[in-house]
């Protein structure tokens, strides 16, 4: 299967925090595999921008290392690592002082179409959008790329928009969301919309109800002081997980354009309801063996953050009305696994009323990972003699399998988006006005369980979470789906 890429002009891309671990690990090793598609056009530069002090070899030397490090063996083609070493230009700067900004502005080309990724921390932003602009650096055709989190709550995300606004048009802001990017999730819109087979069946009248998981044999490790200031509703669910409810709940935009998908998006958002305390599970992990518990990990021994929550959540439009959402997400659950599960209603009325088995409800199963795909549960007669016995079977389809040899390795998200920064098309990203209101959603749910004084329960790590959010389901009648690889 031959893909149709479409071809870029060249470009200069400026990564502020070239030396940190996204830069490392996702970045520049992403920006290698679209060297070897072919994708990235000669003449193109991509300059790295950080505090240490070093010159350009020294920074080659050390993406030579990360590319080796992150990239699969079968990948690596000294040809082609050698092209993209000499793309590579660096310059020492301090964002928030004078040092490195005259030497940045010289490198980077009027005549190339410029973007400016900020792989720092949000903190930063300002500083990095006032002199990029202020110095001349960036013109009116410039694109800049920032990393969640966007605020941790309404008025920082409202003041973080006000701040890069204030310099770059929205136009020009590219709030980057991984999970976008990934090629199920794009799936996801192709099949509604690309296919009448399900969008006349996507609604209240026909769906059950609908789950998401994003779960993670992980604990919080190094990272527990700047988790104890986010827990997992900031950190998950008022992002990435809204992002894929939206996908799922929205209406069809009228056309594939960016501003036109963000607007349903929107939509969607601002049709969410607010959340009962009754329809909200926290937790927290529990040591398991040599592997410490999330207050151990935090450093807080009274740390009332989540590491996991699941919420019941309802869309008041006319598409969705009746029909639940149920999201989930937590730290050391029993397997790494991504998924969104759409359960359809039984049949009004069935002509098996003697059929012996085991009757389920359809279910389309999204993976986002591992193994991106799809799945389609469907009911069939089992094979054999013996009367009508009923049996769920899955229709299968994985990408890797599914696409052969060229879909073998699926492009990773921040590849695919970074080139969507150099093709100018914002689809995938969010919109300053969808930012807020995924925070005006959020910010009276985390305020209701602080005002509250609620504490997480605690799960044992290697389970599915807590018992309580087992009974979130079973009092609708349903249960969510296994957490398995």
């Amino acid at each position: 299967m031959v893909s149709r890429v479409i071809p870029v002009d060249r470009f200069d891309l400026v990564i502020f925090g070239a030396t940190g671990d996204l830069a490392n690990r996702k970045i520049l090793p992403g920006l290698y595999r679209r060297v070897l598609a072919g994708q990235i056009p000669e003449g193109s530069q991509i300059i790295g921008a950080a505090r240490s002090e070093m010159d350009a070899e020294a920074f080659r030397e050390q993406v030579r290392g990360a590319i080796h490090e992150h990239v699969s063996p079968a990948k690596i083609e000294p040809e082609a690592v050698e092209q993209f070493l000499t793309m590579l230009d660096y310059v020492a700067i301090d964002a928030k002082g004078d040092g490195g900004w005259d030497e940045l502005k010289a490198k980077v080309r009027p005549d190339a179409i410029n973007a400016f990724y900020f792989s720092v921390a949000p903190a930063l932003f300002g500083d990095i959008a006032e002199r990029l602009h202020m110095r001349g650096i960036a013109g009116p055709e410039a694109r800049i790329v920032v990393e969640k989190p966007f605020g941790r709550d309404l008025a920082s995300a409202r003041a973080l928009n006000a701040t890069l606004a204030a310099h770059f048009d929205e136009t020009q802001i590219y709030r980057i969301d991984h999970y976008l990017g990934k090629e199920t999730v794009q799936n996801l819109m192709a099949v509604r919309f690309a296919n009448i087979l399900f969008e006349p069946l996507w609604n209240a009248q026909f769906v059950d109800h609908v789950q998401i998981t994003v779960a993670e044999t992980v604990g919080v490790g190094g990272r527990g002081s700047y988790y104890d200031k986010s827990g997992a509703m900031r950190d998950m669910v008022q992002n990435h997980m809204m992002q894929l409810l939206c996908l799922i709940a929205m209406e069809p935009p009228y056309h594939f354009d960016p501003d036109a998908v963000r607007d349903e998006k929107l939509k969607v958002i601002r049709a969410l309801q607010s959340v009962s305390p009754h329809d909200i599970v926290r937790g927290q992990y529990l040591g398991k063996g040599e592997d410490a518990g999330y207050l151990e990990d935090s450093e807080d021994p009274d740390s009332k953050t989540e590491s996991y929550i699941a919420l019941k959540c309802h869309v008041a439009n006319w598409r969705w009305t009746g029909t639940p959402f149920y999201l989930r997400t937590g730290k050391r659950l029993r397997a790494r696994t991504s998924e969104i599960a759409i359960t359809f209603k039984e049949p009004p009325h069935s002509i098996f009323d003697e059929a012996e088995g085991d009757w389920r409800e359809n279910v389309l199963v999204i993976r986002l990972q591992p193994n991106e795909g799809m799945n389609l549960k469907m009911m069939i007669k089992e094979p054999g003699p013996g009367g009508m016995r009923l049996v769920q079977v899955p229709l299968d389809m994985s990408f890797a399998e599914a696409l052969g040899e060229d879909g073998a390795e699926i492009t990773d998200a921040y590849e695919r988006l970074i080139m969507d920064v150099i093709r100018g098309n914002q689809t995938l990203f969010m919109r300053g006005d969808e930012v807020e209101a995924a925070w005006a959603w959020t910010d009276p749910i985390i305020e209701g369980w602080e005002a509250r004084g609620d504490r997480p329960q605690p799960y044992d790590s290697g389970t599915s979470g807590p018992d309580d959010a087992l009974m979130l389901m079973h009092r609708d009648g349903r249960r969510w789906r296994e957490i398995r690889e």
